[in-house]
């Protein structure tokens, strides 16, 4: 029924019905719902302090905003809903037949490695594999995801085992968390001289969080102080017992420097999968599966890491991951091999996308290169409304003129390169994350993977922007450019250095606090008159020092008479003196100020920034 509703707009009003709306929704989608008006819904916008077109993208709230004013229950489509609805109105299921029960096939445990920084988690992959990964890490920390495969043998059957391996730094929470999410089991590092430490929880959590088995590797038990039995305790706070205490975890004590129990690992692995997990897929159907990690390569164009989960991904497929898609012109396995074809579990590098796809977008095999493009275009729209919902700062009319003064609200503005979709993402993440106070906001204006350009230091120069290159500098003149027109352009190469400078950048911005700090008091014990210079007091200095050009204030048995006044002359018998200490005697002149008597105090004091914490 027809209902006026504020400032006598007339629209229909709901009873409490839901209405189902994507991130990012206009209010000319929300009106195609409820089959009213677009303008009408901006005009009740309006009444209620809100500046919207009817085509801008908002965001959640402003949607529930809109609802609760006109009785309606709004419902945000989670992600994954989009993407499933998506994949429907194409007759695509994604992950959900497996086939017949004939059709499927043991495939290997995908294995991620978790736990605190610094545990020895690239080090125990390093033994795995043989393979010396760490030294081409910045800082020795894990910088990208990567996925590899390793052949173990137990009870003398050959097994083949597929890790994951997920960066150590705190900044990569969310990243650890998209690997735990697309994991069989999770094996736990704790160093034995260290213990459980914060990651090493945030890390149990995680692999709790995505429903996976654990098995504990206890690592570094060749360094002195090591206690692999205290370990075992600690964690038994945390839910995980040893089997050998009479639980269901197993714990395998290592040492990944010395290759000491690294088989005993390997196959608890193999058993905990066995044990606890049906492990088949269907290597027959159209390839699935999820992106680790994607970069740009200069020669080679999009290189993306898949992993696949089901099916047999094979080189011609047309394949979708997240919004890019391509025919898959190459793939190379993990040691750098080029394959025909990759079955579940299995981990291979694919060329051929149309650009660098996100770490964690799902992946799927489609008939027609026409159906790929159109998929990977709608999640590309999905995502940039998301985003631009996201970026809509609400402003209502009772502070519009506080957010509009100068210097009331400060931004800083970035764009971010870097030569991963998964340590850009990390390192956004991270900065967003950033708390320096209300007065300073971050926003990141544009982020994507490869080489810094001559389009990066345009938009930065168009919006006083810093430009932040990780594991990228600038190609062909877009570093002239940028020190032409006084771009700043900052690269890193380790990613808490960014954040610290961020972090500074930011309190630098805010404006400056000041705390008073007390510098002396003197006491009057005279008072000389000048026609000159009015009246001057003698003083005895009682603490501290007293300085010329400083402020005071003066006090009367114990109350303050004035306040703001300034040491404007200092002399100590007849010389001009910048300063007075403690126990000396001086005469003090305070400017214009006259009303000044014996045993008066003169309280002096200065203004100092305080540091930002």
């Amino acid at each position: 029924m027809q209902a006026p509703s504020v400032g006598g707009v007339m629209l229909p009003r709901g009873n409490g019905e839901t209405v189902r709306l994507s991130r990012g929704a206009s209010l000319t989608d929300f009106a195609e719902k409820i089959n009213a008006n677009p303008a009408s819904l901006v005009a009740v916008m309006m009444n209620l302090g809100e500046m919207v077109t009817a085509t801008q993208s908002v965001s959640d709230e402003t949607l529930q905003l809109l609802a609760d004013e006109m009785n309606y229950t709004v419902q945000i489509v989670s992600p994954e809903e989009e993407d499933r609805e998506l994949l429907e109105s194409f007759d695509i299921e994604f992950g959900e037949d497996e086939g017949d029960e004939e059709d499927l096939v043991v495939r290997p445990p995908v294995v991620t490695v978790m736990g605190h920084v610094d545990h020895g988690k690239t080090r125990l992959l390093d033994a795995i594999r043989k393979t010396n990964v760490i030294a081409g890490e910045a800082g020795g920390i894990t910088q990208h995801i990567g996925a590899y495969q390793v052949a173990t043998e137990v009870n003398e059957e050959d097994r083949k085992i597929t890790f994951i391996d997920t960066p150590g730094h705190e900044a990569f929470t969310a990243m650890r968390a998209r690997g735990a999410r697309s994991t069989d089991i999770a094996i736990l590092v704790v160093a034995a001289n260290d213990g459980v430490m914060p990651q090493t929880v945030e890390a149990l959590n995680h692999a709790k969080a995505a429903d996976v088995p654990i098995v504990v590797a206890v690592n570094k038990i060749d360094v002195e102080g090591a206690d692999p039995t205290k370990v075992r305790g600690q964690l038994t706070e945390y839910g995980l017992v040893a089997e050998e205490y009479g639980g269901d975890t197993m714990f395998v004590d290592i040492s990944a420097k010395q290759g000491l129990n690294i088989d005993s690992l390997l196959e608890a692995v193999i058993l905990t999968a066995d044990a606890s997990l049906d492990l088949r897929a269907n290597p027959h159907q159209d390839a699935q599966g999820i992106a680790i990690e994607s970069r740009l390569d200069r020669g080679r164009g999009a290189v993306s890491t898949v992993l696949v989960q089901r099916g047999t991904l094979r080189v011609g497929d047309t394949m979708v991951v997240g919004d890019a898609y391509g025919r898959v012109r190459a793939m190379h396995d993990d040691n750098g091999n080029l394959v025909t074809e990759a079955g579940p579990s299995t981990p291979v590098q694919v060329l051929g996308l149309t650009n660098v796809p996100g770490a964690g977008d799902n992946f799927l095999v489609v008939d027609e290169d026409r159906t790929a493009r159109q998929i990977a275009e709608k999640r590309a729209a999905r995502e940039r409304n998301a985003a631009f919902a996201k970026r809509t700062r609400r402003v209502s009319l009772e502070d519009l003129d506080k957010v509009l003064k100068a210097g009331e609200v400060q931004q800083l503005n970035l764009i971010i390169k870097g030569d991963a979709s998964g340590s850009v993402e990390a390192l956004e993440s991270s900065l967003l994350q950033l708390d320096v106070g209300e007065e300073v906001d971050i926003r990141v204006l544009h982020r994507g993977v490869g080489a810094v350009t001559e389009s990066d230091i345009d938009l930065a120069m168009g919006s006083d922007a810093i430009v932040i290159g990780f594991n990228v500098r600038a190609a062909g003149r877009a570093q002239q450019m940028a020190e032409r027109e006084g771009v700043d352009v900052r690269y890193y190469s380790v990613i808490y250095q960014a954040i610290e400078e961020i972090e500074a950048a930011l309190k630098g911005m805010l404006k400056p606090e000041y705390e008073e700090v007390e510098l002396g008091t003197a006491e009057i014990r005279e008072v000389f008159r000048s026609s000159k210079l009015g009246n001057i007091a003698g003083v005895l200095i009682r603490s501290g020092e007293v300085r010329r050009n400083t402020k005071a204030r003066l006090l009367r048995d114990g109350k303050v008479i004035a306040e703001n006044l300034n040491i404007e002359g200092l002399r100590r018998f007849k010389d001009d003196v910048t300063e007075i200490r403690e126990g000396f005697e001086g005469g003090i002149n305070l400017g214009n100020f006259n009303d000044i008597k014996i045993d008066d105090v003169i309280a002096t004091y200065e203004m100092r920034e305080k540091p930002r914490v």
